[in-house]
């Protein structure tokens, strides 16, 4: 995996065009790229989680939620993020620590109104330590089925912004302000089950597999607060998507569905056919297809 990037002042830009996977040793050329884009504050990463005074204390454990947005639509993509807040933020949202703080509304996006998910959206960019969002293109969902490329996004959110953690403590290990020796990943997945990741990717940076704990939260984004916020990535970034689709196509109504299959979104692919972008992997696109 190869990451383009760009440094402004701490700011680390991360995208990256993925074309091919490697799963369990075996290489798959995708149907269509993989994109993914975030960012990742390094200063305030080394400063709240990788400083040998912080990891003193619970803050060594830094915390990524990940979740997704868009499994059952027939039209699009499915989209993936993930998000690391400040140390002081990230917690069960029972508890309360986004209190008093600009995110003090996020919980999880489906009980949200989306004028509350869009205003969340700029703010969670702006104040996490470290996102990146993974937009699944419709073709790769048909190629290996919708369970599996939510579960390739969830990987590759992961295991780019691991890579970005990791690399950026390489660089500064001479540094006596830093160690990863008490330091530790915890991995956050809104569902009931987790990724299998590329630990491979991480031994030439000299990372213990303990390091990272990977864990499975049912309804997580309603529960905890680096989820809910990955929530949010997932579900405005695809909404998005799904605007400029319906710019593109207007006769659709694909604003108002999203490209779920309601009576409306049915009657247009009756209509107007199948588009490049429908899942043809859908029963329903399927049978359209059939039909036409």
């Amino acid at each position: 995996m190869h990451i383009n990037q760009h440094t402004e002042s701490s700011v680390q830009t991360i995208d990256i065009n993925i074309e091919h996977i490697d799963v369990k040793g075996q290489y798959i050329q995708l149907a269509a790229p993989i994109r993914l884009y975030g960012q990742m504050n390094t200063a305030e990463l080394l400063t709240q989680y990788l400083s040998y005074d912080n990891q003193k204390t619970a803050q060594s454990i830094l915390q990524i939620g990940v979740d997704e947005a868009g499994r059952g639509p027939l039209l699009g993509s499915v989209n993936v993020a993930a998000a690391i807040l400040p140390a002081t933020w990230s917690g069960l949202i029972e508890e309360q620590p986004l209190k008093d703080t600009p995110l003090s509304i996020l919980t999880d996006s489906k009980q949200l109104s989306e004028k509350k998910r869009d205003i969340l959206y700029p703010l969670v960019q702006q104040h996490a330590i470290g996102y990146i969002i993974a937009d699944i293109p419709a073709a790769v969902i048909d190629q290996v089925n919708i369970l599996q490329a939510t579960m390739l996004g969830m990987r590759l959110c992961t295991e780019s912004l691991l890579e970005v953690i990791f690399k950026k403590f390489s660089t500064t290990r001479n540094d006596k302000s830093t160690s990863l020796d008490q330091f530790k990943v915890e991995v956050l997945f809104d569902g009931n089950r987790c990724p299998d990741l590329n630990y491979d990717s991480f031994k030439k940076l000299e990372v213990a597999l303990f390091a990272v704990d990977c864990q499975a939260w049912v309804k997580g984004d309603a529960r905890h607060t680096s989820i809910a916020a990955a929530s949010i990535l997932a579900k405005v970034s695809r909404d998005e998507t799904m605007y400029a689709l319906d710019t593109q196509y207007p006769e659709y109504g694909i604003a108002k569905h999203k490209g779920y299959p309601t009576r409306a979104h049915m009657e247009a692919i009756e209509k107007h056919g199948v588009l490049p972008t429908h899942r043809r992997s859908f029963a329903p696109v399927r049978k359209a297809l059939e039909i036409q």
